[in-house]
């Protein structure tokens, strides 16, 4: 596959991905190369589908109530594209899986025991500087995560991990800059920031020995370097050293179907609509 595959229009070069079809996947030749195990391509895809969705929903919940509006706009653009990686990732598992089905049955049709997200992608919004730190955790883990994946062996995977790094830079770099900010800033802010860390650090271990992409090219142990040291740089120019993620794990995983409290009513929301008009077409 190459470059030109990943578009439908030369003269206008729209990018292929959730531009107007159906098929969120349309002009990628699908079927998963040998070499590849299916049932495995399908847990990947659903689990890091899962923590798109969840965290993009989290992110919706700052509509109207970000700081500012310029935050706001930010903070639902970085929801809107963690929203279409879901939707490539849970396209691509319907293939996988051998199903055939589509985004919406994967986002509005299963019960939260069914999702495997990892939990920290749950947790209540808190305030802006747990929001902050937060999609600071998670858009240097996935960056990581999606930039091995972006040499996997299935194609598909590939251009989905590629298109997806370039928006979880942005994350990462959005994320970083207001860490900076708040935990050099104010006395009040630095509060917040170190009270944000302490209340995250003891999902981030779920993050850091997660094996699901393990098969495709994501080896965890480079992943968890990758993502402690990025997180140091990041808490040392902000001052907040002293607020490192080495902490007691909170026991379990969001693999595995075992998920906080707050996950039923976040996805009780977002199904709502879809689940009463079943049949509607959207």
């Amino acid at each position: 596959m190459t470059d030109e595959d990943l578009y439908v229009d030369g003269d206008s070069a729209r990018w292929a991905f959730g531009t107007g079809f159906t098929d969120p996947l349309h002009g990628l030749d699908q079927p998963v190369p040998g070499g590849v195990d299916a049932d495995d391509l399908a847990a990947c895809c659903l689990a890091l589908g899962d923590d798109a969705l969840v965290s993009a929903q989290r992110l919706a919940e700052w509509c109207t109530r970000a700081p500012e509006l310029e935050e706001e706009l930010a903070l639902a653009n970085i929801g809107l594209d963690l929203l279409g990686q879901a939707r490539l990732l849970y396209a691509r598992a319907g293939r996988a899986d051998g199903t055939g089905r589509g985004e919406d049955a994967y986002a509005y049709f299963r019960d939260p025991v069914d999702f495997r997200n990892v939990r920290l992608a749950e947790l209540p919004g808190g305030d802006f500087a747990f929001t902050v730190a937060r999609l600071l955790v998670l858009s240097v883990w996935r960056l990581a995560v999606c930039e091995a994946l972006s040499t996997a062996a299935d194609p598909v995977l590939a251009a989905i991990a590629a298109k997806s790094v370039k928006e979880l830079a942005y994350h990462r770099r959005y994320a970083a800059e207001w860490t900076v900010r708040l935990g050099d800033g104010t006395d009040e802010s630095g509060r917040r920031m170190r009270d944000a860390l302490t209340t995250l650090a003891p999902w981030v271990d779920e993050l850091l020995t997660d094996r699901t992409a393990v098969g495709l090219g994501a080896d965890p142990a480079v992943v968890a370097t990758r993502t402690r040291r990025e997180l140091s740089e990041v808490l040392a120019e902000a001052g907040l050293e002293e607020c490192g993620m080495s902490t007691v794990a909170v026991p379990g995983t969001g693999r595995g179907g075992d998920h906080t409290p707050h996950l039923a009513p976040l996805l009780a929301e977002l199904q709502s609509v879809a689940r009463a008009h079943p049949d509607a077409s959207w």
